[in-house]
Protein backbone atom coordinates (compact mmCIF):
# COMPACT_ATOMS: atom_id res chain seq x y z
CA UNK A 1 0.00 0.00 0.00
CA UNK A 2 1.46 3.34 -1.07
CA UNK A 3 1.59 6.03 1.58
CA UNK A 4 0.02 9.43 0.99
CA UNK A 5 2.63 12.08 0.25
CA UNK A 6 1.71 15.75 0.30
CA UNK A 7 5.14 16.66 -1.04
CA UNK A 8 6.76 14.49 -3.75
CA UNK A 9 10.05 12.78 -2.99
CA UNK A 10 13.26 14.40 -4.22
CA UNK A 11 11.73 17.89 -4.28
CA UNK A 12 14.31 20.49 -5.31
CA UNK A 13 12.55 23.80 -4.77
CA UNK A 14 14.83 26.88 -4.70
CA UNK A 15 13.70 28.37 -1.38
CA UNK A 16 16.77 30.56 -0.88
CA UNK A 17 16.29 32.26 -4.25
CA UNK A 18 12.86 33.54 -3.14
CA UNK A 19 14.47 35.77 -0.50
CA UNK A 20 14.45 38.40 -3.26
CA UNK A 21 10.68 38.55 -2.74
CA UNK A 22 10.17 37.39 0.85
CA UNK A 23 12.52 39.92 2.42
CA UNK A 24 10.99 43.02 0.74
CA UNK A 25 7.48 41.73 1.54
CA UNK A 26 8.34 41.12 5.21
CA UNK A 27 10.13 44.47 5.47
CA UNK A 28 7.18 46.36 3.97
CA UNK A 29 4.75 44.52 6.24
CA UNK A 30 6.87 45.31 9.31
CA UNK A 31 6.96 49.02 8.41
CA UNK A 32 3.17 48.94 8.00
CA UNK A 33 2.83 47.29 11.43
CA UNK A 34 4.96 50.00 13.04
CA UNK A 35 2.95 52.77 11.35
CA UNK A 36 -0.38 51.24 12.42
CA UNK A 37 0.87 50.72 15.97
CA UNK A 38 1.84 54.39 16.28
CA UNK A 39 -1.31 55.75 14.61
CA UNK A 40 -4.23 53.32 15.04
CA UNK A 41 -3.09 51.15 17.94
CA UNK A 42 -4.43 47.83 19.17
CA UNK A 43 -8.11 47.26 19.82
CA UNK A 44 -7.73 46.44 23.51
CA UNK A 45 -10.51 44.36 24.99
CA UNK A 46 -12.23 44.81 28.30
CA UNK A 47 -9.45 42.85 30.03
CA UNK A 48 -7.02 45.70 29.41
CA UNK A 49 -9.22 48.78 29.06
CA UNK A 50 -11.70 48.05 31.80
CA UNK A 51 -15.43 48.55 31.48
CA UNK A 52 -18.44 46.32 30.98
CA UNK A 53 -19.12 43.77 28.25
CA UNK A 54 -22.59 42.30 27.79
CA UNK A 55 -23.58 39.70 25.21
CA UNK A 56 -27.29 39.12 24.56
CA UNK A 57 -29.49 37.00 22.35
CA UNK A 58 -32.93 37.97 21.13
CA UNK A 59 -35.70 35.86 22.65
CA UNK A 60 -37.63 35.97 19.37
CA UNK A 61 -36.99 37.36 15.90
CA UNK A 62 -34.05 39.36 14.64
CA UNK A 63 -32.24 42.03 16.61
CA UNK A 64 -32.56 45.73 15.82
CA UNK A 65 -29.07 47.20 16.16
CA UNK A 66 -30.14 50.84 15.78
CA UNK A 67 -32.76 50.58 18.49
CA UNK A 68 -30.42 48.73 20.88
CA UNK A 69 -27.67 51.31 20.33
CA UNK A 70 -30.10 54.18 20.98
CA UNK A 71 -31.37 52.58 24.19
CA UNK A 72 -27.84 51.76 25.40
CA UNK A 73 -26.58 55.31 24.80
CA UNK A 74 -29.60 56.70 26.65
CA UNK A 75 -28.57 54.85 29.82
CA UNK A 76 -26.08 57.62 30.53
CA UNK A 77 -22.84 55.61 30.65
CA UNK A 78 -21.23 57.14 27.59
CA UNK A 79 -21.27 55.90 24.02
CA UNK A 80 -21.78 52.15 23.85
CA UNK A 81 -20.24 49.92 21.20
CA UNK A 82 -22.94 47.60 19.85
CA UNK A 83 -22.02 44.81 17.42
CA UNK A 84 -23.98 41.99 15.86
CA UNK A 85 -22.51 38.50 15.58
CA UNK A 86 -23.61 34.92 15.12
CA UNK A 87 -26.80 34.15 13.20
CA UNK A 88 -28.33 37.61 13.47
CA UNK A 89 -29.96 37.06 16.85
CA UNK A 90 -26.90 37.80 19.01
CA UNK A 91 -25.17 41.07 19.83
CA UNK A 92 -22.57 42.48 22.19
CA UNK A 93 -22.59 45.81 24.04
CA UNK A 94 -19.42 47.36 25.41
CA UNK A 95 -19.69 50.24 27.88
CA UNK A 96 -16.65 52.40 28.75
CA UNK A 97 -15.00 52.37 32.16
CA UNK A 98 -17.06 54.26 34.75
CA UNK A 99 -15.73 56.42 37.55
CA UNK A 100 -16.57 55.04 40.97
CA UNK A 101 -14.87 51.64 41.02
CA UNK A 102 -16.53 48.21 40.95
CA UNK A 103 -19.86 49.50 42.24
CA UNK A 104 -20.16 51.81 39.23
CA UNK A 105 -19.47 48.93 36.83
CA UNK A 106 -22.14 46.81 38.50
CA UNK A 107 -24.56 49.71 38.14
CA UNK A 108 -24.11 49.49 34.37
CA UNK A 109 -25.16 45.83 34.41
CA UNK A 110 -28.18 46.55 36.60
CA UNK A 111 -29.51 49.29 34.32
CA UNK A 112 -28.82 47.24 31.20
CA UNK A 113 -30.82 44.34 32.59
CA UNK A 114 -33.73 46.64 33.39
CA UNK A 115 -33.66 48.01 29.85
CA UNK A 116 -33.21 44.79 27.83
CA UNK A 117 -34.26 41.81 29.98
CA UNK A 118 -37.77 41.73 28.53
CA UNK A 119 -36.67 41.13 24.94
CA UNK A 120 -33.13 39.78 25.24
CA UNK A 121 -31.50 36.92 27.10
CA UNK A 122 -28.21 37.83 28.78
CA UNK A 123 -25.60 35.27 27.70
CA UNK A 124 -22.39 36.79 29.05
CA UNK A 125 -21.57 39.65 31.41
CA UNK A 126 -18.04 40.83 32.26
CA UNK A 127 -17.03 43.81 34.34
CA UNK A 128 -13.42 44.88 34.86
CA UNK A 129 -12.45 47.83 37.05
CA UNK A 130 -9.49 50.16 36.47
CA UNK A 131 -7.26 48.51 39.05
CA UNK A 132 -7.84 45.01 37.70
CA UNK A 133 -7.34 46.07 34.07
CA UNK A 134 -4.07 47.82 34.96
CA UNK A 135 -2.80 44.73 36.75
CA UNK A 136 -3.77 42.55 33.79
CA UNK A 137 -1.86 44.81 31.38
CA UNK A 138 1.28 44.61 33.50
CA UNK A 139 1.01 40.87 34.09
CA UNK A 140 0.26 40.15 30.43
CA UNK A 141 3.13 42.28 29.13
CA UNK A 142 5.54 40.78 31.67
CA UNK A 143 4.46 37.25 30.78
CA UNK A 144 5.01 37.80 27.05
CA UNK A 145 8.41 39.46 27.56
CA UNK A 146 9.67 36.73 29.91
CA UNK A 147 8.44 33.96 27.62
CA UNK A 148 10.10 35.51 24.57
CA UNK A 149 13.34 36.06 26.49
CA UNK A 150 13.29 32.44 27.61
CA UNK A 151 12.82 31.25 24.02
CA UNK A 152 15.63 33.47 22.76
CA UNK A 153 18.02 32.23 25.48
CA UNK A 154 17.13 28.64 24.59
CA UNK A 155 17.87 29.29 20.90
CA UNK A 156 21.16 30.96 21.76
CA UNK A 157 22.40 27.85 23.61
CA UNK A 158 20.67 25.34 21.31
CA UNK A 159 22.60 26.27 18.16
CA UNK A 160 25.91 27.71 17.07
CA UNK A 161 25.86 31.49 16.87
CA UNK A 162 24.85 31.90 13.18
CA UNK A 163 22.01 29.39 13.50
CA UNK A 164 20.90 30.94 16.80
CA UNK A 165 20.79 34.43 15.26
CA UNK A 166 18.74 33.13 12.32
CA UNK A 167 16.29 31.39 14.67
CA UNK A 168 15.96 34.47 16.87
CA UNK A 169 15.29 36.73 13.88
CA UNK A 170 12.68 34.28 12.60
CA UNK A 171 10.88 34.16 15.96
CA UNK A 172 10.83 37.96 16.27
CA UNK A 173 9.62 38.19 12.66
CA UNK A 174 6.66 35.92 13.43
CA UNK A 175 5.72 37.97 16.51
CA UNK A 176 5.78 41.22 14.50
CA UNK A 177 3.63 39.77 11.73
CA UNK A 178 1.14 38.39 14.25
CA UNK A 179 0.83 41.79 15.92
CA UNK A 180 0.22 43.19 12.45
CA UNK A 181 -2.75 40.85 12.11
CA UNK A 182 -4.30 42.40 15.23
CA UNK A 183 -3.60 45.92 13.98
CA UNK A 184 -4.96 45.40 10.46
CA UNK A 185 -8.09 43.45 11.41
CA UNK A 186 -8.65 45.38 14.66
CA UNK A 187 -9.46 42.05 16.28
CA UNK A 188 -9.96 42.48 20.00
CA UNK A 189 -6.69 42.14 21.90
CA UNK A 190 -7.28 40.48 25.27
CA UNK A 191 -5.81 37.79 27.53
CA UNK A 192 -6.75 35.10 25.01
CA UNK A 193 -4.70 37.00 22.42
CA UNK A 194 -1.63 36.76 24.66
CA UNK A 195 -2.16 33.00 24.89
CA UNK A 196 -2.35 32.87 21.09
CA UNK A 197 0.90 34.84 20.70
CA UNK A 198 2.76 32.58 23.12
CA UNK A 199 1.44 29.52 21.30
CA UNK A 200 2.62 30.96 17.98
CA UNK A 201 6.07 31.57 19.50
CA UNK A 202 6.21 27.89 20.42
CA UNK A 203 5.06 26.80 16.97
CA UNK A 204 7.60 29.10 15.31
CA UNK A 205 10.35 27.69 17.49
CA UNK A 206 9.37 24.14 16.57
CA UNK A 207 9.38 24.83 12.82
CA UNK A 208 12.74 26.62 12.93
CA UNK A 209 14.47 24.02 15.10
CA UNK A 210 13.44 21.19 12.74
CA UNK A 211 14.92 22.93 9.69
CA UNK A 212 18.07 24.14 11.47
CA UNK A 213 18.77 20.72 12.97
CA UNK A 214 18.82 19.34 9.44
CA UNK A 215 21.00 22.25 8.32
CA UNK A 216 23.54 21.50 11.03
CA UNK A 217 23.51 17.81 10.11
CA UNK A 218 24.10 18.59 6.42
CA UNK A 219 26.91 21.02 7.25
CA UNK A 220 28.81 18.14 8.86
CA UNK A 221 28.01 15.73 6.04
CA UNK A 222 28.67 17.92 2.98
CA UNK A 223 31.71 20.04 3.78
CA UNK A 224 32.19 21.37 0.23
CA UNK A 225 28.59 21.85 -0.92
CA UNK A 226 27.77 25.52 -1.67
CA UNK A 227 25.78 27.09 1.16
CA UNK A 228 22.74 28.09 -1.02
CA UNK A 229 22.39 24.50 -2.25
CA UNK A 230 22.84 23.13 1.26
CA UNK A 231 20.17 25.44 2.69
CA UNK A 232 17.75 24.48 -0.09
CA UNK A 233 18.46 20.82 0.63
CA UNK A 234 17.81 21.27 4.36
CA UNK A 235 14.38 22.83 3.71
CA UNK A 236 13.45 20.35 0.98
CA UNK A 237 14.43 17.36 3.12
CA UNK A 238 12.09 18.53 5.91
CA UNK A 239 9.38 19.83 3.59
CA UNK A 240 7.19 16.74 3.83
CA UNK A 241 7.13 16.93 7.62
CA UNK A 242 6.52 20.70 7.55
CA UNK A 243 3.67 20.35 5.06
CA UNK A 244 2.01 17.57 7.05
CA UNK A 245 2.26 19.48 10.34
CA UNK A 246 1.02 22.74 8.84
CA UNK A 247 -1.86 21.08 6.96
CA UNK A 248 -3.22 19.12 9.91
CA UNK A 249 -2.88 22.11 12.25
CA UNK A 250 -4.49 24.43 9.70
CA UNK A 251 -7.48 22.12 9.19
CA UNK A 252 -7.99 21.75 12.95
CA UNK A 253 -7.94 25.50 13.45
CA UNK A 254 -10.23 26.05 10.48
CA UNK A 255 -12.76 23.75 12.11
CA UNK A 256 -12.51 25.84 15.29
CA UNK A 257 -13.07 29.04 13.33
CA UNK A 258 -16.16 27.65 11.61
CA UNK A 259 -17.73 25.62 14.40
CA UNK A 260 -16.06 26.84 17.60
CA UNK A 261 -18.38 29.76 18.25
CA UNK A 262 -17.64 33.36 19.14
CA UNK A 263 -15.85 32.53 22.41
CA UNK A 264 -12.92 30.84 20.66
CA UNK A 265 -13.15 32.35 17.18
CA UNK A 266 -10.63 35.14 17.84
CA UNK A 267 -8.03 32.75 19.23
CA UNK A 268 -8.51 30.34 16.32
CA UNK A 269 -8.21 33.13 13.71
CA UNK A 270 -4.93 34.35 15.18
CA UNK A 271 -3.56 30.82 15.37
CA UNK A 272 -4.66 30.16 11.79
CA UNK A 273 -2.70 33.20 10.66
CA UNK A 274 0.22 32.20 12.87
CA UNK A 275 0.53 28.74 11.32
CA UNK A 276 0.81 30.28 7.85
CA UNK A 277 3.32 32.90 9.02
CA UNK A 278 5.52 30.43 10.93
CA UNK A 279 5.65 28.03 7.98
CA UNK A 280 6.49 30.86 5.59
CA UNK A 281 9.10 32.23 7.98
CA UNK A 282 10.95 28.97 8.50
CA UNK A 283 11.35 28.45 4.75
CA UNK A 284 11.71 31.94 3.30
CA UNK A 285 13.02 34.15 6.15
CA UNK A 286 15.00 32.28 8.82
CA UNK A 287 16.86 29.91 6.51
CA UNK A 288 18.02 32.47 3.89
CA UNK A 289 19.44 34.63 6.71
CA UNK A 290 22.20 32.04 7.06
CA UNK A 291 23.55 33.08 3.65
CA UNK A 292 24.86 36.25 5.24
CA UNK A 293 26.64 34.50 8.11
CA UNK A 294 29.73 32.37 8.43
CA UNK A 295 27.76 29.18 8.98
CA UNK A 296 30.38 26.75 7.74
CA UNK A 297 33.29 28.51 9.42
CA UNK A 298 31.52 28.56 12.78
CA UNK A 299 30.64 24.89 12.46
CA UNK A 300 34.23 23.96 11.63
CA UNK A 301 35.51 25.91 14.61
CA UNK A 302 33.04 24.14 16.91
CA UNK A 303 34.06 20.76 15.49
CA UNK A 304 37.77 21.55 15.89
CA UNK A 305 37.17 22.65 19.49
CA UNK A 306 35.36 19.36 20.25
CA UNK A 307 38.25 17.35 18.76
CA UNK A 308 40.78 19.35 20.77
CA UNK A 309 38.88 18.77 24.00
CA UNK A 310 38.53 15.06 23.21
CA UNK A 311 42.27 14.76 22.47
CA UNK A 312 43.15 16.55 25.70
CA UNK A 313 41.42 13.94 27.85
CA UNK A 314 43.86 11.48 29.47
CA UNK A 315 43.68 7.98 28.10
CA UNK A 316 42.51 5.24 30.45
CA UNK A 317 45.08 2.71 31.61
Amino acid sequence: MRLLRIVPDNTRFKFVWFRRFSYPISAAYSILVLALFLTVGLNFGIDFKGGTLIEMQAKSGKIEIAQVRQTANALGFGEAEVQEFGDGTELSMRFPLQAGGEAAQQGVVTKARDAFASTYEFRRVETVGPRVSGELVQAGALGVVLAIMGVLIYLWFRFEMPLAIGAILGTLHDIVLTMGFFLITQLEFNLTSIAAILTIVGYSLNETVVVFDRTRELLRRYKTMPIPELLDLSVNSTLSRTAMTATTTFLSLLALVIFGGSAIEGFALVMLFGVVVCTYSAMFVSTPVLLYMDVRGQGQREEAREKTLAGAKPKAG
